[in-house]
């Protein structure tokens, strides 16, 4: 498994994960606007949004751990029992902190 590929993969994706972030960010402090039929429709986008941003999160998240694996010399070993994870299980997952037993 190389390694290297791996993780330079998942930094060009934290970069698009954080672009994200900041671009929901900047969408959900803007002011709402005058009209009240407006300002519900935009409290339902704010919702959306703020509900992606956690979930932008939370990948950024997993990708900085799986960094740090690789980092570590950790990265393809099952945190649960210390097996490898299966390669097809990364390339799916990069993210992956489990091999497919464990996962189950």
């Amino acid at each position: 498994m190389n390694t290297d590929i791996i993780a330079t993969s998942l930094r060009a994706r934290l970069a698009e994960v954080q672009a994200d972030i900041a671009r929901l960010e900047q969408a959900t402090t803007q002011a709402l606007p005058a009209k009240f039929a407006d300002q519900a429709s935009d409290l339902a986008q704010l919702a959306t949004d703020e509900g992606r941003e956690v979930q932008q999160i939370h990948e950024a998240e997993h990708i900085l751990a799986a960094l740090a694996r690789i980092e570590a010399g950790t990265y393809g070993i099952c945190s649960n029992c210390g097996c490898d994870i299966a390669p097809a299980r990364l390339a799916a997952l990069p993210t992956a902190t489990q091999c497919i037993n464990c996962a189950a």
